[in-house]
Formats: structure tokens, C-alpha cells, sequence
């Protein structure tokens, strides 16, 4: 069972796994997603490229608008994956911070059950996990032992990943196959990338951004190499491209048209098809 915004499926399809329809921070002016035409445009252009189904990795707070998703996903004919989770302390106002954070868990399990909430990101920190990264990652925890569904992590410029798997897995229980570990092309350090993968983690690699050009072009290659090692059935791909072909930014629709070609297409299908439905079901 996977939870999407219009109701629980068994599958997915060609999956755009780590992508942002809406989105707005106080530490991001500038570049606020909140247009609804724009989205519907750029869905439809992933869905005529071959895409089926996105992930949106933006939670609570963030301006995420559930609201829009379900007739977007009807309109588009794309399965639309919406999140609950808090991201890092500086994207949100104090006063409102404080409110949510004792509340987490309760607020995590009723976006699931009530919002069609389908995973829980959260958000590590650079080289480590400050307080409010394990408060968040506790109640994720939590929240995932009631519900099922599976912990997304940013991970800050793509490191502490074994920190993240240590406070999750270690302490609070987490089987490893229900996190996913995203950024990790930011940080493309092998050592660190096995040792993940080893422990039964999802490994999800995204771009193109101008966030992460500076390794974009590694990304097929390192995707070889795991594969290789014998850990294709844990690789997770997506655009993280901020709904910005109007922005002079390649949109979703270049995952399928121009990433996937890149790939040999076993792999290709194992990474674009089987892995999402794997991740969430």
C-alpha cells in the first residue's frame, strides 16, 4: 500500500522521486513556489516525457498546499506522494516553532491518517544532528511506528547520513528499508555511500539543480557502481528541480528525457519503477 494524495495504491510507475510543486521559506526569498498553473504545467510535461508519479518532499510549514494536490494529480494523470515532516529550525518563525514542536508526532500522524501525508521528511545538519534535528527525527520515529509509512531525510549538503542511520535504526528502531537518505550526490563520498547502503538504507540521489551541478555529473556513474556492488534494489532518483523550467532550470520532465537514457535500462527500470513501490509499499 502506498499513500497518495487520491487514495492508497500498490504501485507507482515511472516515480520522480524528490521534487517540490509548492514551496516557501523565510530563508529562501525569492524563490517561492505557489503557483498553481505552473505546477499543472510542469506535471503535464513530466507526464508527456513518460512520468507517472512524484514525490513532493516538502512539509509542514513550508507552504506545501495539500489543498491543491489531489485535483492536480487529477488533472495532470500524475500520482502525486505528499509529505508531512519538519525540516531544519531556520526555515520557520520562532514563535511558530515553538507551538509545533511539542505537537509533532500527534501533527505527523494526523497529516497520515486524515491528509494523505505518504512519508515523513526531516532534516539532518552539516557534518551532525543538532537538537532540533533529533527532536524532529524522534517524533518522525514515533510517528512512523504508528502509521508504517517511510522517514525521508535531507541530509545538509548531502552528509551525516551514519549519524542520521545511528539515531534512527540504532536508537529509535527504524528498520534501515523504511529510510530514505536524500542529497546524497552532494557528499559522493563511496566509503560513506557502501557503508549506507550496507546497512539496508534507501540511497536517494536527485538533480538537476543548480543546487547540485557540481556533481550532477557524477550521478550516473555512482549509480553504476552501487548497482554493481550488488545495491540496485536501494537506489532512488530524483529531480529536486523546484518546479523551475520557467526559471532557466532544466523541470522534472529532464529526469526521464535526459537522465534515464543514461542508464542501462534494467537499471533504469529498477531505479524509476520497482524502488519507489518498494520504498513506500
Amino acid at each position: 500500500m502506498i499513500r497518495t494524495v487520491l487514495g492508497d495504491v500498490d504501485e507507482l510507475g515511472v516515480t520522480n522521486f524528490h521534487d517540490h510543486l509548492f514551496l516557501a521559506s523565510r530563508v529562501l526569498p525569492g524563490q517561492e513556489l505557489d503557483d498553481v498553473e505552473a505546477a499543472f504545467l510542469e506535471l503535464r510535461r513530466f507526464h508527456d516525457a513518460g512520468g507517472q508519479a512524484v514525490v513532493q518532499w516538502t512539509p509542514m510549514g513550508m507552504h506545501r498546499r495539500l489543498d491543491a494536490l489531489p485535483d492536480l494529480s487529477r488533472r495532470s494523470d500524475v500520482t502525486i506522494v505528499a509529505a508531512t515532516g519538519l525540516h531544519q529550525a531556520q526555515h520557520y518563525e520562532p514563535a511558530w516553532l515553538a507551538k509545533t514542536l511539542p505537537r509533532l508526532e500527534e501533527l505527523f500522524v494526523q497529516d497520515i491518517t486524515e491528509r494523505r501525508a505518504g512519508l515523513i521528511k526531516v532534516a539532518g545538519g552539516f557534518h551532525g544532528l543538532d537538537p532540533h534535528a533529533v527532536h524532529t527525527m524522534t517524533a518522525a520515529a514515533r510517528a512512523h511506528h504508528t502509521t508504517g509509512v517511510p522517514v525521508a531525510v535531507h541530509l545538509e549538503l548531502g552528509t551525516a547520513a551514519l549519524d542520521v542511520l545511528d539515531l534512527l535504526c540504532g536508537k529509535l528502531d527504524v528498520p534501515p528499508h523504511r529510510v530514505v537518505l536524500g542529497h546524497l550526490n552532494r557528499f559522493p563520498d563511496p566509503w560513506v555511500q557502501d557503508r549506507v547502503a550496507s546497512a539496508g538504507a534507501f540511497l536517494a540521489f536527485d538533480g538537476p539543480s543548480r543546487a547540485h551541478h557540481a556533481t550532477d555529473w557524477t550521478m550516473p556513474g555512482t549509480l553504476t557502481r552501487l548497482a554493481d556492488a550488488g545495491f540496485a534494489s536501494q537506489l532512488l532518483l530524483g529531480g529536486d528541480t523546484t518546479t523551475a523550467a520557467a526559471r532557466g532550470v532544466p523541470g522534472m520532465s529532464y529526469l526521464v528525457s535526459h537522465l534515464r537514457p543514461r542508464l542501462d535500462p534494467g537499471l533504469a527500470a529498477q531505479i524509476f519503477v520497482a524502488n519507489p513501490t518498494r520504498a513506500f509499499g
